[in-house]
């Protein structure tokens, strides 16, 4: 029989056991609301809209069915970057109307995203590629235009040329845009016209343009137009014969492709990078470029014709610059020559140097040695890309001699003028007779100052040629800063590695090696 004292203790821990569970329940119940509180929508919509920009601008249109707080957010994305959507710009077939369909409807939907948008709502980014007609570019340019698009970049292929749309020289809004067309190419208003508009503009690209019936730039870069352009790029401007660039904030300049340009005159009191690649026409009777800038650090000069004039002044900032030249098969004139050695000229103050093959071509040639190299007292870094042939050690030493003041060497080997590969020769090493380094021990003294600063060589695609180890063991023997020498030689197999192990040690121990350098193999 169950005492009363029992019996209390029997309904207590019931009682205990029943608060228990209500507890748990409570708990649950308030772990379920935690969970289905949706806190990713409570975030402001600058956040939202930055988390979204690194999702396929289809993803973020599919988010917009979830609720009205994500309708409300995709209606107001700035951010449409359509490339994502969109395929490569290239001209159908004709009788592909699966592939002209296709680029009908990705045009539709960004016409639709553009209507569809929250008026309020402004475009910070806007970017499409696509092949479509110059009514169907009007009119979606024209609906961002309205939407105050700050950023806008288009990549086309359209049936015929077309017009420059412009829609976009009025707008207060438009600080970048980027304008490519793949086929056939559009053409520009009148320079009094273009000059008239983009006061906001920081960033202008052209790509493609057709200038046959107005063949010159002169008046539209001037010192008035484009007040705030800080960047320009113009790429393949067929028909264009010269060119005048004069934009006051301009920082930024290259010019592409252009094959018939025959003028060109640059004055940045602000520039600082200039590139120009693969320019000048090469059969003009008469062709020049003029570059003033105070203010510019790099100039990239890549496989362009040599002009028969060239000026480049008031280049003390200058940091960096990279030349290359395309040559013809025929002699260059003397006029050339003098273009070139004035170019040369004008790069003095540079501290890094990059030269091609075709610079070398030229200073090496005993029918260019009008050139004149003025000393780059300042230079501390020089790269010279090299057939490194008998006939190119001349050039290298006139280089040489003109860079009394340099730390750093990089010799790029270019593999079209390799030879055949030569086994490891210890004699080549010790001989003392050869052409090549009889040559180089000529010039002792003219690089002296050369010699006594030169710290870091290195030889890329070393083959272990007569001409190349007659360069190494001069600097070896007379590089009395030297401290490393790199010799790269490419990809070898592992059973050759314990020979170079004993060939550096067969180097560092022979008797003419004056200097203290580590030698390395890559």
């Amino acid at each position: 029989m169950e005492t009363r004292s029992a019996a209390k203790k029997r309904k207590l821990l019931i009682l205990y056991n029943q608060k228990d569970q209500v507890d748990d329940d409570d708990e649950s119940e308030k772990s379920n609301r935690s969970r289905s509180i949706d806190r990713i929508s409570d975030l402001p919509d600058a956040v939202l809209h930055h988390i979204l920009f690194l999702l396929p601008v289809k993803t973020v249109a599919q988010t917009s069915v979830l609720s009205k707080r994500w309708r409300s957010i995709w209606s107001s994305f700035p951010d449409l970057d359509f490339t994502t959507l969109t395929r490569a710009p290239t001209k159908p077939h004709s009788s592909s109307s699966k592939s002209l369909s296709q680029n009908s409807k990705e045009t539709d939907f960004i016409r639709q995203v553009l209507t569809l948008r929250d008026k309020h709502s402004d475009i910070r980014i806007l970017r499409f590629g696509s092949w479509l007609s110059f009514s169907r570019l009007n009119g979606l340019i024209r609906l961002a235009i309205r939407r105050n698009v700050q950023e806008l970049d288009v990549e086309v292929a359209t049936e015929d040329y077309f017009n420059f749309p412009r829609c976009v020289i009025a707008s207060e809004s438009l600080r970048i845009f980027k304008l490519k067309s793949h086929y056939p190419g559009f053409r520009l208003p009148p320079s009094s016209v273009m000059t008239s508009g983009f006061k906001s503009l920081h960033l202008l690209s052209l790509s493609r343009i057709v200038l046959y019936n107005q063949p010159s730039l002169c008046d539209m870069f001037g010192a008035s137009a484009f007040p705030m352009l800080k960047k320009l790029s113009l790429d393949a401007c067929f028909g264009l014969k010269y060119l005048r660039i004069g934009c006051k904030a301009l920082e930024d300049l290259t010019l592409e492709n252009c094959f018939q340009l025959q003028g060109l005159d640059v004055l940045g009191g602000k520039l600082e990078r200039l590139r120009i690649v693969r320019c000048f026409d090469a059969y003009a009777d008469k062709s020049w470029v003029k570059i003033d800038g105070p203010r510019l650090r790099i100039i990239l000069w890549e496989n362009n014709a040599i002009t028969d004039s060239s000026s480049l002044d008031n280049l003390s900032s200058l940091q960096e610059a990279s030349i290359g030249f395309f040559l013809l098969q025929e002699d260059i004139s003397v006029a050339k020559l003098q273009s070139v050695s004035n170019l040369f000229m004008g790069l003095y103050h540079a501290h890094c140097l990059t030269l091609d093959t075709q610079c070398i071509e030229i200073l090496s040639n005993s029918n260019y040695f009008a050139v004149y190299l003025h000393p780059f007292n300042n230079l501390k870094s020089l790269e010279l890309h090299t057939g490194f042939n008998k006939n190119n050690v001349p050039g290298l030493a006139c280089i040489f001699r003109s860079s009394p003041m340099l730390h750093t060497l990089t010799l790029n080997i270019i593999n079209d003028y390799k030879i055949e590969r030569r086994q490891w020769n210890k004699d080549l090493w010790e001989m003392s007779n050869s052409e090549e380094e009889k040559f180089w021990e000529s010039q002792t003294q003219a690089l002296k100052s050369f010699l006594q600063n030169l710290t870091v060589v290195k030889i890329q695609g070393f083959l272990e040629c007569e001409n190349e180890v007659s360069l190494a063991k001069f600097l070896l023997k007379h590089g009395k800063a030297l401290q490393e020498m790199i010799l790269c030689t490419g990809h070898c197999k592992a059973r050759y590695s314990l020979q170079r192990q004993k060939i550096r040690s067969q180097m560092m121990g022979f008797s003419w090696a004056s200097s203290n350098a580590k030698i390395a193999f890559h």
